[in-house]
């Protein structure tokens, strides 16, 4: 990252870190989020888990239909009023108590690193309220509803693929976890800032997660993956804002710009940043020094990433935060489980 933007001061150690004002709340599902769909949504009904540890539904509405057609699609996009957006709760988990590092006992990644490369946008998107600096266009706010009918949300990136449907996110953004069940009317907004919507609003067509986390709530395995339906005009998500890269099995300790929707800065208005560098923090977890709390979770955290295009490559995401907030939050290290992931989703996308 060649600047750096005056509205966040980096968290490149902790002399430099602002602590929270208040701790990250552990937060049990309360959201709805919806995406507007593409002119004809595929009927797909993907498999609902693979024997890899991945699994996945078609999204649905709150009333449990689901998002097969641009007609329902448009009802959800229709739903998320700016009223609603405003009122959604951000969706975050505390660090388990206990959890803390032992640098010494760092384990070794589980095979050779792999990386897939970033996708600049190919079509001319309408951006009516221009860029802020080190503000990602693949980046944005997503929202959603629980079981229980409550508003919620979360951050999220899009992601490089073959299809270029995919968004990435944290596990506990698309699905309650271990005692709980998947998330309805999810939409994807990016660069979403103070109610404006550049790029408009995507309606998600599926969503997967690894079994870890649906069944077991294990933060290693803390990520998500949205299939989005086409915009109005029949358009894939990163051909419009791009994709970031993906990267898996680069070690514990590399440098990181996390990017995301902070409550506790901008009131989850405005995408905010923090660089540091990450260490292994426990299982297979690593921690990063950040000053973003609650409302950032899912968002990436994202290897050489580059101010002039929004673009890098996904290391990890925003998971959980310490608790009380010291400045620091974690996500789950990213090896060979999040390219079955990733391939796993590819592979229901139509």
């Amino acid at each position: 990252m060649s600047r750096l933007s005056s509205r966040v001061a980096p968290g490149q150690g902790r002399e430099n870190v602002v602590k929270p004002a208040k701790q990250w709340p552990a937060v049990s599902g309360l959201v709805l989020t919806l995406v507007f769909a593409g002119a004809s949504a595929a009927e797909a009904k993907p498999p609902a888990g693979d024997r890899l540890g991945n699994t996945t539904t078609v999204a649905r509405t709150h009333d449990g239909r689901a998002v097969t057609s641009a007609a329902v699609a448009n009802e959800i996009a229709a739903f998320w009023t700016p009223e609603r957006m405003a009122a959604a709760v951000d969706l975050d988990f505390a660090r388990p108590a206990g959890a803390s590092a032992s640098p010494s006992a760092a384990p070794k990644p589980s095979g050779p690193s792999g990386s897939i490369a970033p996708k600049a946008p190919t079509t001319a998107g309408t951006d009516e309220v221009g860029t802020l600096l080190n503000e990602s266009q693949a980046v944005g706010k997503v929202y959603f509803t629980t079981p229980g009918g409550g508003l919620a949300s979360c951050s999220a990136s899009t992601v490089s693929s073959g299809k270029r449907r995919l968004v990435m996110t944290a596990g506990h953004c698309v699905h309650q976890g271990a005692g709980g069940t998947w998330y309805s009317n999810w939409q994807f907004v990016p660069r979403y800032r103070s109610g404006a919507r550049p790029f408009g609003t995507w309606v998600a067509l599926s969503l997967s997660t690894r079994t870890a986390w649906a069944n077991s709530s294990s933060f290693s395995e803390d990520m998500g993956i949205a299939v989005m339906n086409t915009n109005g005009f029949g358009q894939r998500i990163v051909d419009v804002v791009g994709g970031q890269g993906l990267r898996w099995n680069w070690g514990y300790n590399v440098n990181v710009t996390a990017l995301g929707y902070p409550s506790n800065l901008g009131g989850g208005e405005i995408q905010y940043y923090c660089q540091s560098s990450t260490w292994w923090a426990h299982d297979q977890v690593i921690r990063m020094w950040c000053n973003m709390t609650y409302g950032s979770s899912g968002g990436p955290w994202l290897q050489e990433y580059n101010d002039t295009n929004g673009l890098g490559y996904i290391n990890s995401v925003v998971s959980h935060g310490d608790n009380p907030g010291n400045g620091q939050f974690d996500g789950p290290y990213f090896d060979n489980d999040i390219k079955s992931l990733y391939d796993f989703a590819e592979s229901t996308s139509p």
